[in-house]
């Protein structure tokens, strides 16, 4: 087990089995030193806890935790595709896309459940840049979806 897995363990975050992908696409690509994970939603062995959009149908603080279960999906990607979470040498870009209405502005505390797990897990290497959008509808009507970028060794 890496350092990665045993310290997520310790933090009550189990790294979740690989989510299947919902369409033609692969969980995650590498390229040269970085690694981009496709949107990850917040499958919890293979099924997503809620639908509709936050704000309306699934409370804020919720979707927060729902955004920390997406970058744990995520970071199951990545060890998918660079066989081992101890090679990540800094989390480079989180990009979370939250559904919700149009009166709803609270995107980016949501993300801050994907953004606060990786600082917590990967210290000043999990720092990343980040983009929090709103949107009217998200895959299978999840209310969250991340996407991360990686550098690795």
């Amino acid at each position: 087990m890496s350092k990665i897995e045993a310290r997520l363990i310790e933090l009550g975050h189990p790294l979740p089995e690989l989510a299947k992908p919902v369409a033609a696409y692969v969980p995650a690509v590498a390229t040269g030193n970085l690694v981009f994970t496709s949107g990850q939603l917040p499958f919890i062995d293979g099924v997503l806890p809620a639908t509709g959009k936050v704000g309306a149908e699934v409370d804020p603080e919720v979707a927060k935790g729902y955004a920390t279960q997406c970058a744990l999906n995520a970071l199951a990607a990545i060890k998918y595709a660079i066989g081992d979470l101890d090679r990540i040498t800094r989390i480079v870009k989180v990009v979370g896309f939250v559904a919700s209405p149009p009166s709803f502005s609270a995107q980016s505390g949501v993300v801050n459940g994907a953004s606060e797990l990786l600082g917590e897990l990967f210290g000043d290497a999990g720092l990343h840049a980040r983009s929090s959008i709103g949107m009217a509808v998200l895959p299978l009507d999840a209310p969250v979806e991340i996407e991360i970028i990686a550098e690795f060794k």
